[in-house]
């Protein structure tokens, strides 16, 4: 039988201003439209990087605040989520509620869409609150070989290609993008 820990609820703030605050962009030769049916798609973040294994959206569409999902990373470990914002086709947030993992406190993301010419500029924002030390998302063992923040996310649809292969800009904590 799975373990679950609960975590504290996460909102703007805390991904604003939490302990760990992590921002990277990427461009995407893509529509914005096209990256959001992506973010928002069934198989959703799982098609774009090794780091997530599968993800199960478990509230019907439409989409919007309250939405829930499952998301199981390659090693099992899976982490209960709860959307708090939802702004249709430009930016979603959302806190992990419940992980398999018990190092967790708090954690939030916030995905933002943004037309960029011809392009979209993708922001990533990722908030931890942990009981132990954090390192960046991507930055663990093996990442610097994955390509760091950016193996997370690999376009899922062709089509949809970095426009920036050497991986993502990470941004200085002081640039507030929520």
């Amino acid at each position: 039988m799975t373990r679950w820990y609960p975590l504290e609820p996460a909102d703007d703030d805390f991904l604003a201003s939490g302990p760990h605050v992590f921002r990277y962009q990427r461009r995407f030769a893509a529509t914005p439209q096209q990256v959001w049916e992506q973010l928002t798609s069934d198989v959703s973040l799982a098609a774009w990087g090794p780091s997530i294994k599968k993800v199960t959206w478990t509230s019907p569409r439409p989409y919007g605040v309250g939405t829930t999902r499952d998301v199981v990373a390659p090693g099992g470990s899976t982490m209960q989520e709860r959307y708090f914002r939802w702004d249709e086709g430009k930016s979603h947030a959302f806190y992990v509620y419940e992980s398999t993992i018990p190092i967790l406190r708090r954690f939030a993301e916030d995905y933002i869409v943004e037309p960029a010419g011809d392009q979209t500029l993708f922001t990533w924002v990722v908030a931890i609150e942990a009981e132990g030390q954090v390192q960046a998302p991507g930055q663990g063992a093996g990442a610097a070989a994955e390509g760091g923040p950016g193996a997370r996310y690999r376009p899922a649809v062709s089509g949809i290609s970095p426009s920036r292969p050497e991986g993502w800009t990470t941004l200085p904590a002081s640039v507030n993008m929520c």
